[in-house]
């Protein structure tokens, strides 16, 4: 018999946490403000040229670097089901989570050796990176329903975006003191100074999930190791059943996909946009990421006392509609303090549609269930597949069309097809407290 962990332990919960504190340094400084900065400038030649020369073929930077994404998302995917499947079976979450860790940070701290000539190196590193970012989160969402009660998750994850926003900005500052300031710190140039930047969210991210990992307690299970593998398999097909038994959390999955299209792919190839399309300085690209981080706080917050008075299902679809808006003004916006409002609104939602999506699906896995890796890894591969077609198609079509804008404005109908498809998702689980009753 397994015992039950103790939920809404406020150490575990803290130790929980820190996690995002540990980990969105590399959402934030790696795919979102410094290395898309870097990469564009040591893509770029003296003339403004942005082909470059990758394994034998000439690409734009930019869709290089979309594909990139979906690549590294694309070969996670198919991994995490069975692994999540072994580590609910064995009990074992953790070391799945360590070695998904030190995957990701030692592929940001490779990042330092990347130059600009080395372009192979470089995607390399910046895959693995996502690898394993990708690969721990799947561990870290799936003890979310084990520590807190159900009355507790909205709020808790809202708490977990937000230190991890705090951390993220933490090291951005000083980060940007150190690559502002590069020859008071001793680096002989401000690109050495940058490629450091990478190598400490490597030993930050590895660092402070070293106290996630000591405090953080697991369900311990003894099985034998001889079919391990195959029990992962087999957690895999019967979660795949089941979604046959839960009509809204298959709906609900099904929606995920496509709005979560449209929030990551503009999370990583914002600053990307910016820098292509409006031809903003690196200081100000990193400006408008530090707007959204910090709006992105009050955001997650926001949004979870929104859902807490109407709900978990209009709360996102308000959300949605915001996202909608926020494409059709990044298709027309033209000067810096529009992209500035744009970034400001894209903050705002940003926090919120994450914290909020995390904290609704964890509703919706059936109450009955243990395997909480399991029915996590599904959501996670959701996550996975829908970056991988986001980022896809945000380079497919740039790369047909030769502008960025045409794919910004695409995204507008992957938010419009997840509103339409979260309609169909009635629990009353979802529902305000005060309602449920009724």
């Amino acid at each position: 018999m397994i015992a039950a962990l103790e939920k809404n332990n406020p150490r575990t919960i803290r130790a929980w946490c820190v996690y995002d504190w540990a980990n969105s340094v590399y959402s934030l400084v790696i795919t979102s403000a410094i290395f898309p900065v870097y990469y564009q400038a040591v893509t770029t030649t003296a003339t403004g040229g942005d082909q470059v020369s990758f394994m034998g073929f000439t690409i734009a930077n930019s869709v290089l670097y979309s594909y990139a994404l979906s690549v590294s998302f694309l070969l996670i995917a198919p991994l995490l089901p069975l692994l999540s499947g072994m580590a609910d079976y064995s009990g074992n979450k953790k070391l799945y989570m360590k070695i998904f860790v030190f995957l990701g940070g030692a592929g940001c701290m490779g990042l330092y050796f990347f130059e600009g000539p080395n372009i192979e190196w470089g995607i390399g590193c910046s895959i693995l990176a996502s690898v394993g970012y990708a690969g721990s989160v799947v561990f870290y969402d799936a003890f979310l329903p084990e520590i807190v009660t159900e009355d507790r998750m909205d709020v808790t994850s809202a708490r977990g975006y937000s230190m991890g926003y705090y951390g993220g900005v933490v090291l951005l500052v000083i980060n940007l003191v150190m690559i502002m300031n590069w020859s008071t710190f001793g680096f002989p140039s401000e690109g050495i100074a940058t490629r450091f930047a990478f190598l400490l969210v490597g030993l930050w991210w590895i660092g402070f999930s070293q106290y996630t990992f000591k405090y953080l307690p697991e369900q311990r299970r003894v099985q034998s190791g001889k079919r391990l593998i195959w029990h992962g398999y087999d957690e895999l097909l019967k979660v795949w059943r089941s979604l046959a038994h839960y009509a809204d959390l298959r709906h609900y999955l099904l929606a995920y996909f496509f709005f979560n299209m449209g929030v990551q792919t503009v999370m990583y190839l914002a600053a990307t946009f910016g820098s292509k399309e409006l031809k903003l300085e690196a200081g100000k690209l990193i400006l408008t990421v530090l707007i959204i981080q910090f709006v992105g706080v009050i955001g997650a917050h926001l949004f979870a006392r929104v859902s807490q008075r109407l709900g978990n299902k209009l709360a996102l679809m308000i959300m949605i509609g915001i996202w909608i808006g926020i494409c059709g003004l990044a298709y027309l916006l033209k000067t810096e303090y529009e992209f500035y409002g744009v970034a400001t609104l894209v903050g705002l939602v940003m926090g919120g549609i994450q914290s909020l999506s995390r904290a609704t699906y964890a509703k919706l896995i059936p109450e009955t269930t243990i395997d909480h890796a399991s029915y996590f890894s599904f959501f996670d591969v959701t996550f996975n597949l829908s970056i991988v077609a986001g980022t896809f198609s945000y380079g497919l079509i740039e790369q047909l069309t030769g502008s960025m804008r045409n794919s910004t404005l695409a995204l507008a109908s992957f938010f419009l097809m997840g509103m339409l498809l979260l309609t169909r998702v009635n629990a009353l689980r979802l529902k305000p407290q005060a309602s449920r009753s009724v």
